[in-house]
């Protein structure tokens, strides 16, 4: 059953309106009909499924049938701070991330990114980055779609990371030598509900300043296995690694 996360204004108790992409994926691309029925998530996470009531050219009308008490989100709230990197890779991270259960991303302008941005450069792309995140979301039946925040310098970061119970960074130097820390005995400490900051550099890694920066700072080097991994490989091992221990490894 097709998923659509409705804005707040567009819920009239138990009646929604579906406008915009999503009106035009109802009626153009699933081709659905009045009484077929769809799954509507609300903001504040709320997740029902609806029948078509009515459609025209300028919005679907959904009637609630029935609540669904789901929970899809991770039990604890990881943040992906993504040192800006070359291409569409940073697509990638919010995609795959926003799958596996990232609930919120923070592009930041690292010493190493190949690309320079701005706040009005950065402008222009949200648009599409948050479609990105809001397809990602519904593709993988998410109860809340990930947000993203505007980009960051390294300082800025620092300032936002006050708000954070964990803020681990890996580091390729953590995988080379035998006195490492491992991201193992860091997921092993964080408890459910910890909010978790995981920052990571583009793909020339970061400058030893940045790694005093972020020391400085108590943020924890770790590594990831023995082996180097990509920019946009880093996050999905991180998020991977706490869905397992959380969500299968504890399950029982």
């Amino acid at each position: 059953m097709q998923r659509y996360f409705i804005p707040e204004e567009d819920w009239k108790d138990d009646k929604i309106l579906i406008k915009g992409d999503d009106q035009h994926h109802i009626t153009r691309v699933m081709r659905l009909n009045v009484s077929d029925q769809i799954i509507c998530v609300h903001p504040s996470s709320y997740v029902a499924i609806c029948k078509i009531t009515n459609i025209n050219e300028s919005y679907v009308e959904a009637m609630i049938e029935q609540d669904l008490h789901e929970d899809k989100e991770l039990p604890v709230s990881i943040t992906i701070a993504q040192g800006l990197p070359k291409g569409e890779k940073l697509d990638f991270v919010l995609q795959k991330g926003t799958e596996l259960g990232a609930a919120a991303f923070i592009p930041f302008q690292a010493d190493r990114s190949v690309v320079k941005w701005d706040h009005k450069k950065f402008s222009k792309k949200k648009q599409r980055f948050t479609k990105i995140i809001k397809e990602a979301s519904e593709q993988s039946h998410r109860n809340k779609q990930p947000m993203i925040t505007s980009f960051m310098t390294l300082p800025e970061l620092i300032e936002e990371s006050k708000r954070y119970d964990k803020k681990i960074f890996p580091y390729e130097e953590e995988a080379k030598g035998s006195d490492h820390q491992l991201f193992g005995d860091v997921v092993n400490g964080i408890k459910k509900g910890d909010k978790v900051l995981v920052c990571i550099g583009p793909e020339g890694g970061f400058s030893q300043k940045e790694v005093d920066m972020l020391k400085e700072n108590d943020f924890l080097p770790v590594r990831l296995g023995p082996r180097i991994l990509r920019t946009e490989t880093a996050a999905l091992y991180v998020l991977a690694s706490v869905s397992y221990h959380f969500e299968e490894l504890r399950c029982t």
